[in-house]
């Protein structure tokens, strides 16, 4: 019978053969790409078995099993991603371990998360999440800030005095082709970047589109259900 750990490590190889093979197509580096493990549901068990199977960095979208893991399992080299939709009145507590939230999309949040992050003593990565909804679409729930909110966000990062500007999150609309809308978001990051270029990192694709979104520059991609399988919502 295969154990978990022996599941878990023959998941991630095919992940990193997934990902050798989109680089490949798009003349990338696999090593330019950074592999966020959805442990969302998952056990700290799992988190423990990936992490002697050399994965550090993880990604947590309820900030109450984030805060719960990161402080059951937390060497010094493992990196918590928070990726989920965030409330203002959560930005202290997910200040308070996570090392980048992916999900700023709004100004408010911005000053939540620099409160929290200065009352924990510690600096926070950023990712502003932009919307790649068409014109007149709310793209299916997906969240996200359009091109002029997103200017405003990250000029408010660049003056944060505890946050760190650092990339864009995009997540495909549910109902069109992860390519065409990755594809729009070339162009969008272009934009930002031009005046903003410390957000070079961007976090795209999930276990279903990791390709599209490399072949359109994600430096991040964040997989749960590939390495870990079906979730399980009974806790």
């Amino acid at each position: 019978m295969t154990t978990r750990i022996e599941e878990l490590q023959k998941h991630l190889e095919l992940l990193d053969q997934r990902i050798a093979a989109a680089c490949q197509d798009s003349d990338r580096d696999p090593e330019s790409i950074t592999k966020i493990i959805v442990t969302k549901t998952w056990p700290i068990t799992d988190v423990e078995s990936l992490y002697s199977l050399g994965v550090r960095n993880f990604g947590e979208n309820r900030d109450q099993e984030g805060k719960e893991k990161a402080a059951g399992f937390s060497p010094d080299d493992l990196v918590w991603h928070f990726i989920g939709q965030l409330q203002r009145k959560k930005a202290n507590s997910v200040a308070s371990y996570a090392d980048f939230v992916h999900s700023v999309d709004r100004p408010e949040l911005v000053a939540a998360l620099n409160r929290g992050a200065g009352r924990a003593g510690r600096r926070l990565g950023c990712f502003v999440q932009v919307s790649l909804a068409k014109a007149g679409d709310d793209a299916q729930g997906r969240g996200g800030a359009d091109l002029a909110l997103a200017l405003d966000i990250c000029g408010l990062l660049r003056e944060a005095e505890h946050l760190d500007l650092v990339g864009l999150m995009a997540v495909a609309p549910l109902g069109e082709l992860p390519a065409e809308a990755f594809a729009r978001l070339v162009d969008l990051r272009s934009t930002i970047v031009e005046e903003f270029p410390e957000a070079a990192y961007l976090s795209a694709g999930m276990s279903a589109d990791l390709e599209d979104a490399i072949a359109a520059g994600a430096t991040h991609v964040r997989v749960g259900g590939a390495v870990l399988g079906e979730r399980n919502y009974v806790r």
